[in-house]
């Protein structure tokens, strides 16, 4: 027994440590560091932080970022930006009785030809009929689309993650019923350009 403890301290020294910087979208910011024995075994690792830590704002904590290592330079693991959602709980915390949750989860192609799921939610202040639901959802769907074909994927996911593409859900959405909130709270990127 002594003897795997003392192989598997050993082991662990022998590690290095290297910084895990975010893609320039989000201005290469160091987001944290890892172990690895050969830096060749960090290629395809997933690393989660959140939009608070990134940006210095705790009032966008709920928001997670997944970045995955795609190559080493100099010692930095550089990412590229896979997807991201919100905290279960601060979604949940946004519906309240006597009100509506429109869900809408669309695949859209950016200008520079990356494909994602966008998954989004608008939560009213009071119940809706089925008509006003349906032409709701239709509007996501046409604002989300049109932004991705308009915007790279960088810039696409910039407005996604700081809230801009909710803003722009809010103001089509507010036409059919009072809305309360719009969140874009999940991102997934199913493929590269092509």
């Amino acid at each position: 027994m002594e003897e795997k403890t003392r192989a598997v301290k050993r082991s662990w020294r022998e590690k290095g440590w290297h910084d895990i910087v975010a893609p320039p979208m989000f201005g290469s910011a160091k987001i944290g560091e890892t172990p690895a024995s050969d830096p060749s075994q960090l290629p395809g690792r997933v690393f989660e932080t959140t939009l608070g830590d990134l940006i210095e704002d705790f009032s966008k904590a709920h928001v997670k970022l997944y970045f995955q290592v795609k190559g080493i330079e100099e010692g930095r693991a550089l990412t590229s930006f896979i997807g991201h959602d919100m905290a279960r709980d601060y979604i949940r915390s946004q519906i309240r009785r006597r009100a509506t949750r429109i869900s809408d989860i669309s695949t859209v192609t950016t200008q520079d030809g990356h494909r994602l799921r966008v998954s989004s939610i608008v939560t009213t202040l009071r119940r809706v009929q089925s008509s006003q639901l349906e032409a709701i959802r239709r509007d996501m769907r046409k604002v989300i689309k049109a932004r991705a074909r308009e915007r790279t994927f960088d810039q696409f996911v910039q407005e996604v993650v700081l809230g801009k593409l909710s803003a722009d859900i809010y103001k089509a959405a507010k036409h059919y019923c009072p809305v309360k909130r719009v969140e874009v709270w999940k991102t997934k990127v199913l493929a590269g350009p092509t």
